[in-house]
Formats: C-alpha cells, sequence, structure tokens
C-alpha cells in the first residue's frame, strides 16, 4: 500500500471465539488482523451480546442515544479485541442484545420477535459511523457489512446519512436473507421509497439481504464459483435477477482460514501434534478418536468424519441414505453437529444402530471439533450449495482428505485426485461411489494417499492472499 493506510470498518454480527454460529464468526475474527497485517487502518462494529460485552477490553463510552429500534438507551463503546488488540465499536443496548439463547434465536430455536429491530441498529450504527458524527477522529473510508444482518448498513449510507465512505456488502449465504412482515418497514425509519421492488421489498417481505445487494457500491462473495452460480435460478434463492443485474459489481473471493488456530502442528486440542513431515502424529489422534468415540480399533477403517451444520444445505441426508453401505463396506463414521432436529434423530439412531462403527455427537465443541478434523482419514463436504467452506480448508491443513461436491467454494478448493476427490451429482449414489474411490485409493495406493495428504497440506490457507484481494477492491473504490 502506498501512502495513508485505507481506513476500514468491518460490520459483523458474530465473531470468533466470543459468538460463533458458524464461519462467518471464524471471517469478522480472521479478515480484520490480516487486513491490519496488509496495512489497512481496521476497526469493527459489533452487537453488546453478552459474550462480547463481557470479553472486549478498555471499554469506553463515545456516545448515549435515548430510545431508538425498540431499546431505550443506546450506548456506543470503544474497546479493544481480545487477542488481537483491533480497535472495535460495541453497540450496548441491552434491552436488544443482552439475553440468553443465541445471537438470531431463542434456546428452542425460533427466531428473536424483534431482530429486525436488532439488526436495523447495527446497521444504523455503521451508517452513523461511515458520516463521522459519532467518532470524528476515526471516519472510515470504506464499510465492509458481512450478511444480512449487517446488510442494513449499506441502505443507510445510501439514504439520508452524508458520507464519502463506500460500502462493500459480502454474502456469505445467500439462503438466510433476514426477511420480515411487510408493515415492520415502519420501523426502519427510513422513506416509503425504499419498500419497493426497486430497494428492499421482496414478495411483500422486507428483505434484508437484499437492501445489501441493492445498496452496496460492491458486493462480494466467498468463492468465484458461488459468485457464479448465485446469479442462476438454481442457486439464486429468488434474488438471481438482482444479482445479474449488478454482474459488474459482484466478485468472489475465495476465504482464508486463521492458521494459528488451526495448526497441526500447535494445536493443544490434538492427541499428538503433527506436520507434513511428521504424520505419525496423525496416527495417534486417529486411534484416540477411535477410542474416543467407541469405536472399534480397526486399522483398515477408512474414518470419515462431519463437522458441520445438519441441515439439507450440507447434502447429509444422502450421507444417511448412503451410510448402510459405506459401514458394510468397513467405514467408520464420527459426526459432530447440530441443526435440524430430524437429521439429530437420524443421526443418533444410526449410531445406535451401528455400534463400533458409527458415532454421533449433537451439539458442537470446537476442541472436539479439532479432533475429529486430525483424526479421520476423511472428512466429507456434501453440499447441495457451499458459498465457500470452511471445514474442507481444515481437512487440507491436517492432511485429513476432503470429499465433497463440487459446487461453490468446494469446486474452488479441492482439486479431484490432487488433493481431495470430488463428486458431481445431488444424490446418495454418487456420494457413495466418490467415498468408495477414495477408500480405494487408502487401501490399495498408500503412496498416493499420502501424497494427496501433503499436497492438502503444502496448500497456502491463510488469509494474505484474500487480504491482498479485499485491499485491491477497497483501492479501487476510493476517490482518484
Amino acid at each position: 500500500m502506498v501512502g495513508a493506510p485505507i481506513r476500514v470498518l468491518q460490520v459483523a454480527a458474530e465473531i470468533f471465539p466470543l459468538v460463533k454460529t458458524g464461519g462467518l464468526a471464524d471471517v469478522a475474527a480472521a479478515l480484520p488482523p490480516a487486513l491490519a497485517l496488509a496495512g489497512a487502518d481496521v476497526r469493527l462494529l459489533l452487537p453488546g451480546l453478552p459474550a462480547i460485552v463481557d470479553s472486549v477490553l478498555h471499554a469506553h463510552k463515545l456516545v448515549e442515544a435515548g430510545p431508538c429500534f425498540g431499546a431505550l438507551r443506546v450506548t456506543l463503546l470503544l474497546a479493544r479485541m481480545p487477542g488481537t488488540g483491533l480497535p472495535v465499536y460495541v453497540i450496548d443496548a441491552p434491552q436488544l442484545y443482552r439475553r440468553g439463547g443465541g445471537p438470531y434465536q431463542t434456546d428452542d430455536g425460533k427466531d428473536w420477535p424483534d431482530n429486525l429491530q436488532r439488526f436495523a441498529l447495527l446497521g444504523w450504527a455503521g451508517a452513523r459511523l461511515a458520516s463521522g458524527d459519532i467518532d470524528p477522529e476515526w471516519v472510515p473510508q470504506i464499510v465492509h457489512a458481512h450478511d444480512w444482518h449487517a446488510a442494513m448498513t449499506c441502505a443507510y449510507m445510501a439514504d439520508h446519512l452524508p458520507t464519502r465512505a463506500a460500502s462493500v456488502f459480502t454474502i456469505h449465504n445467500l439462503a438466510y436473507q433476514g426477511l420480515f412482515p411487510h408493515d415492520d418497514w415502519t420501523l426502519l425509519g427510513l422513506s416509503s421509497r425504499y419498500m419497493a421492488p426497486s430497494g428492499f421489498e421482496f414478495h411483500g417481505q422486507v428483505c434484508f439481504m437484499k437492501a445489501g445487494l441493492k445498496f452496496a457500491r460492491k458486493i462480494t462473495t466467498v468463492s468465484p464459483t458461488y459468485a457464479r452460480e448465485i446469479a442462476t435460478p438454481h442457486f439464486g434463492c429468488g434474488l438471481e435477477g438482482v444479482i445479474g443485474a449488478r454482474a459488474a459489481d459482484v466478485h468472489g473471493i475465495v476465504n482464508g482460514i486463521d492458521t494459528d488456530v488451526w495448526s497441526p502442528a500447535d494445536d493443544a486440542a490434538i492427541e499428538q501434534r503433527y506436520d507434513a513431515a511428521r504424520l505419525q502424529g496423525k496416527v495417534a489422534c486417529r486411534r484416540a478418536l477411535q477410542k474416543a468415540g467407541g469405536l472399534d480399533a480397526d486399522e483398515r477403517a477408512m474414518v470419515v468424519s462431519v463437522v458441520s451444520r445438519l441441515t439439507w444445505q450440507k447434502g447429509l441426508d444422502m450421507l444417511l441414505e448412503a451410510l448402510p453401505e459405506l459401514v458394510a463396506d468397513g467405514m467408520q463414521l464420527v459426526i459432530q453437529g447440530t441443526g435440524d432436529p430430524a437429521l439429530e434423530d437420524a443421526f443418533r439412531r444410526v449410531a445406535e444402530a451401528h455400534p463400533g462403527r458409527v458415532c454421533t455427537h449433537i451439539g458442537y465443541s470446537e476442541p472436539r471439533a479439532h479432533q475429529l478434523i486430525a483424526g479421520a482419514d476423511v472428512i466429507v463436504v456434501p453440499s447441495r450449495f457451499e458459498p465457500c467452506g470452511l471445514t474442507q480448508l481444515y481437512g487440507l491443513r491436517y492432511g485429513t482428505v476432503p470429499v465433497v461436491r463440487r459446487v461453490g467454494g468446494l469446486a474452488d478448493t479441492v482439486h479431484d485426485g490432487r488433493t481431495g476427490f470430488c463428486f458431481e451429482a445431488d444424490g446418495a449414489n454418487a456420494l457413495r461411489d466418490c467415498l468408495r474411490r477414495a477408500a480405494a485409493v487408502r487401501h490399495d495406493q498408500p503412496q498416493q494417499w499420502e501424497a494427496i495428504m501433503r499436497a492438502g497440506m503444502a496448500e497456502d490457507l491463510s488469509w494474505s492472499r484474500p487480504a491482498e484481494q479485499y485491499l485491491a477492491l477497497y483501492e479501487g473504490l476510493l476517490p482518484t
């Protein structure tokens, strides 16, 4: 970078390790420090969820506002992120954010009824920071909003707030759109012209995702293949027309991973540390995984792991359908995930039906995720669509060979026969055949299998290259 660093505000609803429901949290945690390392002046904006407010360091009040968006009091704090030390703005609005349950849903899986107000406030605060009237000592040149929760940042910036900042909106998963009843648009404080097909009206509803797509200066998504896919009816979730109309502004940038957190050579959560030159440690991790999961101590079995949300999107019903034949072939399966209650129950039942061959953990444990990825021979990601996917990247990093469907970011990051195995069709037969192909290479061609493991481990999966691509995008938005 030449000249003064670009000032970039990253707006997101969750961040690892404080609040995490999926890959968005990992990106929000890893991209900002990578940008800072590349020379940008980066700050974050986060909602004041309990784990965030309680964990940030050196917090002090910047400004306090009266009632807005259903909150009696809104205080904007400036603090530091634990670990990275990056500056972070936190919206402390107890009526909206200080509650039990998850960031988007109650403990029983229902959306919070005031999510429109909760995430409109996040966008409104992002736009106010862009205007310079909250913190005139630091005014961003780029405001980068992540997924539907932060999408209203782009609409508020495009509305009445004067700002020279440019907005960038990243789609992490187009299927989650932030849809709300039509009449709730009045709670947003915006002109009625926005509640039209040319704005964020979508089939009679308010659509936060569409607000980001319509009003951001540039749109990114988390892999080049997914960027192309979402302009088609099959993957566009009804928004393909909006995306197609902005094709020149849509860019695909593959996610990286935090290679300090995900490093088999330094991972304290796994049985024995290892790297590409010392693969014996992976054998110890495999045996530990079998023992912990109550699996048979079978050296010949290919151990297959799943670390995933248990949803239709992830194609795990295909795995359930193929599973009896895979177990009959001698494979073992270890699952960790949570999601669709029917899928949770089905995976519990297959574990009961196949003792010593299948182990199911319903829920999420970060240390266990590391153990499953380090200990398995294969990590399977049979998604029907996948914006980027991080699990297969973790697999590559740990020498755990990915078996994936060739869609989205999976197609961009796993190379069939070189770093993993890919299949095309949406169905249990294609998944089964691909896993059998992997098992045959592992059993009959051990040297080739080891070469595939090492090729994956040699990939540059860090955030260095994506950070440079984002910086180039930001620089193109600056006034000349």
